[in-house]
């Protein structure tokens, strides 16, 4: 394993309102998920501890860590944005955020965008339209103002919109690519990577340069993932990014998935920190 700053865009961390979603609340439930993808639970999850799993990041060699703030169903576990602050905060340098918004929030949603991007200088904003109580499509026109504000700050979106709705047509990378042609100079980052649909999600992205894929969970030795490896390798080297999925995936052993024989030397820079640092962009911290 070769040494380098890692950047983690997809850890949830065993803290604040984090604690009380259903990754934390049904320890079982995510150990279950673990397995189903070869992989395991962390003891640092398991124990709710976080030094603990301060120092888990550490031993797997990431520097950083992206924390996503939620605004979703209740079942499912709000993610307080100012729980994301307060943590950057508390441990300066190890992380950065992005904060949630409910695109079916209309005025609300875009307060928070203000609050905490403009305000706190969180890094962007994340939304799961099919999540909300008012399931929505990611091109649905009442989520433009959010998406032209975010364009006009040179901020990323974050989307979930695979394996996140009412139904398997909310997955579908093409809703995405509505919002990348109508907004070339905002850069979208698709959590999930786009599963199901992954060859799909990785032809959108290849047409759209604006389009980042985050596979987190589903390229761990899911259907797919080695599509998901061909890409980071070869054709979006500079648009594929790295997630943990942690509380789901250990830290160690997600980094190790990685520099095991799998991920080419030549990628290894841009895919587990270089376009992080750049879509973020963490040069200028």
């Amino acid at each position: 394993m070769i040494f380098m700053d890692i950047i983690d865009f997809r850890y949830r961390p065993p803290y604040g309102s984090y604690r009380e979603t259903i990754m934390y609340r049904d320890l079982e439930r995510a150990r279950r998920c673990s397995e189903a993808f070869g992989m395991n639970q962390s003891p640092a999850v398991a124990a709710r501890d976080m030094e603990a799993s301060l120092t888990e990041m550490d031993r797997a060699g990431i520097g950083m860590a992206v924390l996503a703030g939620r605004k979703v169903l209740p079942h499912i576990g709000v993610v307080d944005n100012q729980d994301i602050v307060d943590l950057i905060h508390a441990y300066p340098g190890r992380f950065t955020g992005m904060a949630g918004v409910d695109p079916s929030d209309g005025p609300e949603a875009m307060e928070e965008l203000e609050r905490y991007v403009v305000g706190e200088g969180l890094r962007g904003i994340v939304m799961e339209p099919g999540l909300t109580k008012t399931p929505m499509f990611v091109e649905d026109e009442r989520i433009f103002p959010l998406y032209e504000r975010c364009q006009a700050l040179g901020v990323p979106v974050m989307l979930m919109g695979s394996n996140c709705g009412p139904g398997i047509e909310y997955s579908k990378p093409e809703h995405a690519e509505r919002v990348a042609k109508a907004f070339p100079k905002l850069n979208i980052i698709l959590s999930h990577g786009g599963w199901p649909w992954v060859t799909e999600a990785i032809h959108v992205a290849y047409r759209y340069k604006n389009v980042y894929l985050l596979p987190d969970l589903y390229q761990f030795n899911g259907p797919g993932s080695g599509e998901y490896l061909a890409a980071a390798n070869y054709i979006l080297r500079d648009q594929m990014l790295f997630g943990s999925a942690y509380p789901y995936v250990s830290l160690r052993e997600a980094v190790d998935y990685f520099l095991e024989g799998r991920l080419r030397p030549e990628a290894q820079p841009a895919f587990l920190a270089g376009n992080a640092r750049r879509i973020l962009e963490l040069e200028r911290v």
